[in-house]
């Protein structure tokens, strides 16, 4: 079974920055075969992708909403994924989730936003950004 634990969430002033680990594990993971995604619900409100990274880690896609703020990146020696998130605003505030998708292992846009093409997800890290 595959296991994704996500860290680094908390409270940060607007403006400020956080920087969110997410490690896997599993029996049989090849991590690097597979695209990995960052998603967020705020409260009241869908989940929405924010970001996704391809299995070598060189190609990445992010959602308008935080383009040129925030930037994934992977260790696959540890099996981890990161978001770096700057200059964050109050509508940033969600639990943030990791995913794990099994599907297209090339990344692409249309089908890497949709949560419904990840098959493993982590519990989330809560993430405010408030003064």
């Amino acid at each position: 079974q595959v296991q994704l634990m996500e860290s680094g969430g908390g409270q940060v002033q607007p403006g400020g920055s956080l920087s969110l680990s997410c490690a896997g594990s599993g029996p049989g993971l090849a991590f690097d075969s597979y695209v990995m995604a960052w998603f967020r619900q705020a409260p009241g409100k869908e989940r929405e992708f924010v970001a996704a990274i391809s299995g070598s880690g060189r190609r990445q896609i992010s959602a308008d909403s935080v383009e040129g703020r925030f930037t994934a990146s992977r260790d696959n020696a540890k099996n981890t994924v990161y978001l770096q998130m700057n200059s964050l605003r109050s509508d940033d505030t969600a639990v943030y989730y990791c995913a794990v998708s099994t599907g297209l292992q090339y990344l692409t846009p249309n089908y890497h936003s949709f949560a419904g093409h990840y098959r493993y997800w982590g519990q989330g890290t809560r993430v405010t950004v408030s003064s």
